[in-house]
């Protein structure tokens, strides 16, 4: 494994989740900062912003199941539903009561069904503040890559297939179209964006994952309500030009959330602002936080 790698692997712990291991960081003192991740990575997608964060917080960041450094079972089935229970049952192991919560991509959604439950006052914790990052909160916008519509939208079978078949090539080149014009990933993160997609085998189940994407139109109208009416301070930090979920999708939170807390970076800034622009997105959080 990457020196790199192994460095962050070695950071983590891990607790048992329905029979699953799941991988966790844990560092820092003060405030929890609850991390959510995206898809199909995991949280090594925080490491420049990590120094900075756990300078002020106390900072969770685990790895979903299916992704990173946690068990990746081929016969589970998977669902935000699931995603959230388990970053509850974390904090039930941590014995952790109250968090702020960051957020990108797939981690974003997961969010979404935490805000639901939280206007539902099914959360067994309180959340103080939540800041996303790029992703699709909302689908009406969304504009996914091409791999991701052969992975998720093909019949189980066909996606099966994809996943195995799919190669470092692809899987690179796919990466790179979102980041940023002047802020392409290196050689070196694309390797190890890699072998973290296939650590325990994990690039064969990335369709199961992958399939969550366009799950999300159904739950749209609940999330949407949800942080309509939701009285936890939200921001949006937005790298712009991101086409997934760049500008477009900042003037879609515009458009839909009350007095809507929207951070624009920098204009070149894509789909990965915590690696593109680790200081610009330290600096909105810090802000944020203070202003909320």
């Amino acid at each position: 494994m990457n020196t790199a790698l192994e460095k962050w692997k070695s950071k983590g712990e891990y607790f048992k989740y329905k029979n699953q291991s799941i991988f966790f960081i844990r560092e820092g003192s003060g405030p929890c900062l609850l991390i959510f991740h995206g898809y199909p990575y995991n949280s090594f997608d925080f490491k420049d912003v990590w120094a900075g964060l756990v300078s002020a917080h106390q900072v969770i960041l685990p790895d979903m199941l299916g992704m990173g450094f946690s068990d990746k079972p081929n016969d589970y089935r998977y669902s935000f539903e699931d995603h959230a229970d388990m970053y509850t049952a974390l904090l039930h192991h941590l014995k952790i009561s109250e968090v702020h919560i960051l957020a990108h991509d797939l981690g974003n959604s997961v969010v979404q069904e935490l805000i639901a439950r939280d206007g539902e006052n099914v959360n067994p914790f309180t959340i103080k503040s939540i800041a996303f990052l790029n992703g699709g909160l909302f689908m009406d916008v969304y504009q996914p890559r091409l791999i991701q519509r052969l992975l998720s939208q093909s019949p189980k079978p066909i996606g099966k297939l994809l996943s195995r078949l799919m190669s470092k090539k692809s899987v690179d080149k796919a990466t790179a179209e979102v980041f940023g014009a002047d802020t392409k990933p290196s050689k070196e993160l694309l390797q190890q964006f890699w072998e973290i997609l296939n650590y325990n085998n994990g690039k064969s189940i990335a369709y199961l994952i992958g399939r969550l994407v366009f799950d999300k139109v159904k739950y749209q109208a609940r999330w949407i309500a949800a942080m309509q009416q939701t009285k936890i301070p939200l921001c949006f930090i937005n790298g712009p030009s991101d086409p997934n979920s760049g500008i477009h999708m900042a003037k879609r939170y515009e458009a839909l959330i009350p007095n809507p807390n929207v951070i624009l970076l920098s204009k070149n800034i894509g789909h990965w602002p915590q690696l593109e622009a680790p200081q610009q997105v330290l600096d909105a959080y810090h802000n944020f936080l203070v202003n909320k």
